[in-house]
């Protein structure tokens, strides 16, 4: 929080939407990251798949908390197949 002489205060608390607003942008950067390690090839294997669930997983709260059913469902079905992927990846 800004008060009006521009100085920042502390805030302990974030609100609803600074949380949503946290989950989402943190989500959209390992999604991002995920991708990127897709382009670099198998050399990035497994971690991709790690950082694509922790967007994932960023996504699902987001969508959890706001009540978003698609989005929900899309993040469910995604975290499964990533799962299969990491169990793949240790096996």
């Amino acid at each position: 929080m800004v008060d009006s002489l521009g100085s920042w205060q502390y805030n302990e608390h974030m609100t609803q939407t600074q949380t949503d607003n946290f989950l989402q942008w943190t989500g959209a950067v390992a999604i991002v990251l995920g991708h990127t390690f897709n382009a670099m090839g198998p050399v990035m294997y497994p971690w991709n798949i790690i950082v694509f669930a922790i967007g994932t997983v960023m996504f699902l709260l987001w969508a959890l908390r706001v009540g978003n059913r698609p989005q929900l469902m899309v993040n469910v079905v995604s975290l499964a197949i990533g799962i299969l992927g990491l169990v793949k990846a240790i096996s």
